[in-house]
């Protein structure tokens, strides 16, 4: 696939990863690709907050995926930079690594070997976690005297419960791809010869979906996960009535009930 060409002088030259995009199949990818673990740096947080940004407006592509060169997705981020960064540069961490979650379109992170700290923070910011039978998942923040800053005990609680995040943060515990799928914190688990194949298959499937319905899927689900039932329900019927008023509801409804394929156009 060729490299994407960024308009903004900040993205340059990518710090420890590259974006290529594969328009005929409406995809971009964002590859850590600084083996062997994938060091994320403080620069490339940034970096990857405006490359999830900038690729959310490209009308070109659809579905996003965040992959890496190598064994190993990534061992977390770079230790002696948090000594080294701004109290200001800090306390945007969170922020950043939770672009994947702001981005209106579908990511889906492909994970293998590490993926520990901030790799694993950035993974449970995704939409859809594709994990290979070799991945484990750890938040290790314990060992160094800190705890997790960008969002992950925060996000595990929410799909795990409390007793389970416990047992990761407060033990720095890794845990094996299979165990991670049993409790939740993975879509799926594959063998690591498969892991690329089954990538592909879930964005040519997440494609044939409507894009107007699907990321406003994306933005209620994750407006509703902190609100009472009744508000969510309420939230859930306004967007239901505004995609009613769609082309591409239209479109839904006549291919069904032709027994055809429906022509999706994002209006």
């Amino acid at each position: 696939m060729p490299s994407y060409a960024f308009a903004d002088h900040r993205l340059s030259k990518l710090d420890g990863f590259q974006v290529e995009i594969d328009e005929p199949r409406e995809r971009a990818d964002i590859i850590l690709n600084r083996p062997p673990f994938n060091i994320v740096s403080m620069l490339q947080r940034d970096q990857l907050r405006l490359v999830f940004e900038t690729l959310d407006q490209d009308d070109r592509i659809r579905i996003i995926v965040v992959r890496a060169v190598g064994e190993h997705f990534s061992s977390g981020g770079n230790i002696g930079g948090f000594m080294e960064a701004t109290p200001e540069t800090v306390s945007k961490l969170a922020w950043n690594i939770a672009s994947p979650a702001r981005c209106a379109k579908p990511v889906v992170v492909a994970n293998r070997g590490y993926c520990f700290g901030v790799g694993f923070e950035l993974s449970l910011a995704c939409d859809f976690r594709i994990a290979s039978d070799t991945a484990q998942f750890a938040l290790p923040e314990q060992k160094l005297g800190q705890i997790p800053g960008s969002g992950g005990s925060a996000r595990l609680q929410k799909m795990i419960g409390i007793t389970r995040t416990k047992d990761i943060v407060m033990r720095s515990k890794r845990i094996p791809a299979r165990q991670a799928l049993e409790w939740g914190i993975v879509t799926e688990c594959v063998a690591d010869k498969d892991l690329e194949a089954a990538t592909d298959k879930l964005v040519d499937e997440l494609r044939t979906f409507a894009p107007l319905a699907q990321r406003t899927a994306k933005k209620l689900l994750n407006d509703t996960e902190d609100s009472t039932l009744s508000i969510a329900i309420e939230l859930e019927g306004h967007c239901y009535s505004r995609l009613r008023q769609s082309e591409d509801f239209k479109e839904g409804v006549e291919a069904f009930n032709a027994k055809r394929p429906p022509k999706f156009i994002g209006r």
